[in-house]
């Protein structure tokens, strides 16, 4: 795979959020506001980065069986930085942010791209790994906070919008709301990706094919034994 393939493919085919179905808890959480949003983004994205240089610099001094638990010691003592950080000079943002702020330390995406990309790779692609998939995470929470805050508010980063602001649907600013802009955004994703899908390439354009693929050889080894 290209480096440029490795930054870009967070984005849409392998979008943390609406294709791995990763970051589900902070994603509904912080996007009412779309400022709240750009935070949790930035945030995430760094943290992301930082973690992902460390873990390929020290992958192969980690012993295997405690890497879990490297890992999450490396994540809070990078993610605490920037909770410290954030505080002394976004107080604003920190308040909004709240728990899930050092809730970032046991988030999937980190977790999930240290095990599965930083720990088996050089710290360029991590890195490049990182940024692509904390882009893809900013711009789904950016997107899905807009649609909230715009429709649940009548508001855009804070500022009022003419008509809207006196007609919103406050339900898009609540959990049921979230949800539905959740699925519809995840369903425009799939329509996406299925487009850029040739027939050649089968299951192999999709983000879960290995998964996908081993429970099939599982299910069909399976029925061979049975038969």
């Amino acid at each position: 795979m290209s480096r440029i393939s490795i930054l870009t493919k967070g984005i849409i085919r392998e979008n943390p959020v609406l294709v791995l179905l990763l970051g589900t808890c902070p994603t509904l959480a912080v996007s009412t506001q779309a400022v709240n949003a750009v935070g949790m983004g930035i945030a995430a994205t760094v943290v992301l980065l930082l973690t992902n240089i460390a873990i390929s610099l020290l992958r192969k001094i980690i012993p295997d069986k405690v890497r879990i638990p490297c890992y999450i010691v490396l994540v809070a003592g990078i993610v605490t930085v920037v909770q410290m950080l954030l505080e002394a000079y976004q107080y604003s943002l920190f308040q909004a942010l709240g728990i899930f702020l050092p809730l970032i330390v046991v988030n999937c995406i980190i977790l999930g791209r240290a095990e599965m990309y930083a720990s088996k790779n050089g710290v360029l692609d991590s890195a490049l790994d990182a940024i692509g998939m904390g882009i893809g995470f900013t711009l789904a929470l950016i997107v899905m906070a807009s649609i909230r805050e715009i429709f649940g508010s009548g508001t855009w980063f804070g500022v009022k919008l003419p008509v809207l602001d006196t007609h919103n649907i406050s339900i898009m600013t609540m959990a049921p709301g979230g949800f539905v802009i959740f699925a519809c955004m995840i369903a425009l994703v799939n329509k996406l990706k299925n487009r850029e899908m040739s027939d050649d390439d089968g299951c192999a354009g999709c983000a879960m094919a290995d998964s996908c693929t081993s429970a099939s050889k599982k299910i069909s080894g399976e029925g061979s034994a049975k038969a």
